[in-house]
Parts: structure tokens; C-alpha cells; sequence
């Protein structure tokens, strides 16, 4: 069965803590008829602070759709590179050893994917099939996650490469005076993260099940809408309470499995936010502490969309205390409104064999890709990348 191994993930050096987001929302709202509220709401996030893409200035000045998509073609090229490297070398394969890469982001638009410029550049082959995900806002790493597995099933020998890139900060609008939108410009924040699902070998969770569940008539409370001025949040106020209607069905994923969803040993959990947290602790009747990854994620890093289930898992093998043979959930909602979930095994020890296609047994950021990189590929792409570290975390 398929493994999903240990994430990497970045986020941008540009930092914003929770106070100037309130100083900020004060200065640019003042007078709003909601403001007090809005406050009070961001306030109760638990947020310490998030990293944003671009100095927070630079955020404000709103030049246009196209200025700002294009930063966001930019920095996608500029900050995905180091994260795949790292998280190719955690997982013990190589580029030429990924079959699949599925690629999502809701933050911006590129067409060819960015698939095909991870192709062209960072030396896949070019029969790498392309899954880009694009319009299931934070539900795309869960269902990143279980279109890796779905893949690995069909093709076991198989290797799947998830990235997740999301530039929150780049759909932030000024002028926009809705409650959710003042919300989400104090709730999202950036980061790039990727992981390696193995149809072979491997440490981390082992995939076994998944499913997907649609909360009828509930498209309209998380949208985009979209405008000359680029993509603009909606949030409804019922959506803290959604918990409640998708717990049965996360207790029904795991139940044909076998399991118990209230007495698993880890929970991998998208943090939309505290109130996402609390009520699904509630209805499925666990320890509050058991979401702890999601939460430092939260608090860390706001909640960073679709990377959010990386980023948790990626906290969860760092802390090392999962046991091999322990039983877990993944899971991550979004528009629609969808949850995206899937239940596994932790394996601890890998019984991997030396992976097809490795290169003299080094990976790729062995051979000079980590840290400050410098890909000249000008005999497949005439344009050379030459960026400087530009991470934290």
C-alpha cells in the first residue's frame, strides 16, 4: 500500500504578527460598521503570526489582477523548487522517480500548470503524468493526498510527488469591506509545501482508505468572487458549524475500515480555524490534544490553505512520538463544502528496496539543490534560475 512520507515545506521570510494585522485593520477600516467584530474575530484565531510572499507594504498596493497573478507565476517558481528537492530526499527517491506529480494551489492561475514548468526544470521525466488541482481551496491537500493513493492503488510500484503552493496574501483586497474578507486578510497566510507518496517502501503513514462527502447546498458559503480586481473571499457564518454534518461522515470512513474515528492515535486535521478544531474534537468525542499539529500550524502559520495537512503531518514526524502500528486520519475541508479524509497505519520501519532510476544513490538536493540553489538548465530552458534562500521553517 501506499506511504506517505515526511513533507517539506517553506514560508516566505516576510513577517506579519497578529498585532500589526489588528493595527493594520484598524488604520485601513476605521469607521467600518463591523469593525469591533472583525477584531474580536481575528483576535480569537490564536495566531501569533503568519509569512507572507511580499513585504506587507508591497501587499497593500493593489496594482491589479494581471500584476499580481504574475507575481504569483514569479514566486512559484522561485520558492517550489528547494521544497519538492527536500521532500524527494526525505522520501529516498529522485525526480526521475516520480510518476505523477499533482500540483494544487487556489491562490493564483498558470496555464500550462505548473506541472509542466516542474517537468521542463527540475529534471522529471517528460512522461511525468500532470494532475493540477485548482479549485478546492484548503480540501486540496486531503484531496491531493487521496488522488496519490488512488494512483498507487492503480499503479503500485508507482510514486506520487504532491505540491502544494499557496499565496494567500496575494488575493488580499483593501477595498473589499465584507466581514469574511476582513476575516481571511487576518486569518491566511503563505507557505510551499511537498511530499512524496511511495506505492513502495517508505516511512509515515500508510494509506488505506479514503473518501470524499459534499455537505449538500453549501456551495455558496466558501467562494471566490471573482473580479477585474482578482479573486476576492467569501466566507459565510455558518461555516464554523459544518463540523457537526461531517463528522458522521469521517465516523463512516473509518467504521468501513474497521476503525474507531474516536479513538484513533493521530489526527492530521486542516486548521481552517480554532472553531473548526474545537467542534470536531466535540463530535467525534476526542482528546482536544490529539489536534495539537493542526493547532501549531494555526498559530504559527495562520491558516495556510490547501499546505495546511502537510504542514501538520510534517510536525507530527518531527515531533517523532507516533509509534509504528499506530492508527490515524487525515483530513482536510474546504469549498463546497467538501471534506477530503482518509485513515491509515504509521509505519515507522522501512522495508524499502533501492528505488528505480536513482542516480549514483544520491538525490537530487544531494547533488547541489539544497540550501542557496542554483539550477542552470539553459540546454532545456532558456531561462536560468538563480534565486537565494528565501525560507523559513
Amino acid at each position: 500500500m501506499a506511504i506517505l512520507c515526511k513533507p517539506a515545506i517553506a514560508v516566505p521570510e516576510y513577517v506579519i504578527t497578529m498585532e500589526q494585522t489588528l493595527e493594520l485593520c484598524q488604520q485601513i477600516h476605521a469607521g467600518h460598521p463591523q469593525l469591533d467584530l472583525a477584531l474580536r474575530l481575528l483576535q480569537n484565531t490564536g495566531i501569533r503570526k503568519r509569512h507572507i510572499v511580499l513585504p506587507v507594504d508591497e501587499v497593500l498596493q493593489h496594482r491589479g489582477f494581471e500584476e499580481r497573478n504574475s507575481t504569483y507565476e514569479e514566486q512559484s517558481k522561485r520558492r517550489t523548487p528547494p521544497v519538492i528537492f527536500q521532500a524527494l530526499k526525505n522520501a529516498g527517491v529522485t525526480a526521475k522517480d516520480i510518476d505523477v506529480i499533482i500540483y494544487v494551489s487556489c491562490t493564483g492561475f498558470m496555464m500550462p500548470s505548473m506541472t509542466a514548468w516542474l517537468i521542463n526544470n527540475l529534471g522529471f521525466r517528460y512522461d511525468t503524468k500532470q494532475i493540477p488541482i485548482a479549485q478546492l481551496g484548503c480540501a486540496a491537500g486531503g484531496a491531493a493526498i487521496n488522488r496519490a493513493q488512488d494512483f498507487c492503488m492503480a499503479y503500485p510500484d508507482a510514486n506520487a510527488l504532491i505540491v502544494a503552493c499557496e499565496f494567500c496574501s496575494l488575493c488580499y483586497q483593501t477595498s473589499d469591506i465584507a466581514v469574511g474578507n476582513l476575516l481571511s486578510n487576518g486569518l491566511f497566510g503563505d507557505a510551499v509545501a511537498a511530499a512524496v507518496v511511495r506505492g513502495r517502501g517508505g516511512m509515515g503513514p500508510r494509506l488505506e482508505r479514503n473518501a470524499s462527502y459534499l455537505i449538500p447546498d453549501t456551495d455558496d458559503w466558501i467562494c471566490y468572487a471573482v473580479k477585474s480586481t482578482g479573486f476576492h473571499f467569501r466566507l459565510d457564518k455558518r461555516v464554523p458549524k459544518t463540523m457537526e454534518p461531517l463528522a458522521p461522515a469521517l465516523r463512516e470512513l473509518a467504521e468501513g475500515h474497521g476503525r474507531d474515528a474516536s479513538s484513533l492515535d493521530f489526527y492530521i486535521i486542516h486548521a481552517g480555524g480554532p472553531r473548526i478544531l474545537d467542534d470536531l474534537s466535540k463530535f467525534l468525542e476526542v482528546d482536544a490534544e490529539k489536534f495539537r499539529y493542526s493547532r501549531a500550524t494555526l498559530m504559527n502559520y495562520g491558516n495556510i490553505a490547501s499546505a495546511v495537512v502537510l504542514d501538520a503531518l510534517r510536525r507530527a514526524f518531527d515531533e517523532g512520538t507516533i509509534e509504528d502500528g499506530s492508527t490515524g486520519m487525515i483530513a482536510g475541508f474546504g469549498p463546497g463544502i467538501t471534506a477530503e479524509a482518509c485513515v491509515g497505519t504509521w509505519i515507522a520501519t522501512s522495508g524499502s528496496r533501492p528505488v528505480q532510476g536513482a542516480r549514483n544513490g544520491m538525490t537530487d538536493i544531494e547533488n547541489g539543490a539544497s540550501g542557496a540553489y542554483n539550477i542552470d538548465n539553459n540546454s532545456r530552458n532558456p531561462e536560468t534560475l538563480r534565486p537565494q534562500v528565501m525560507f523559513k521553517g
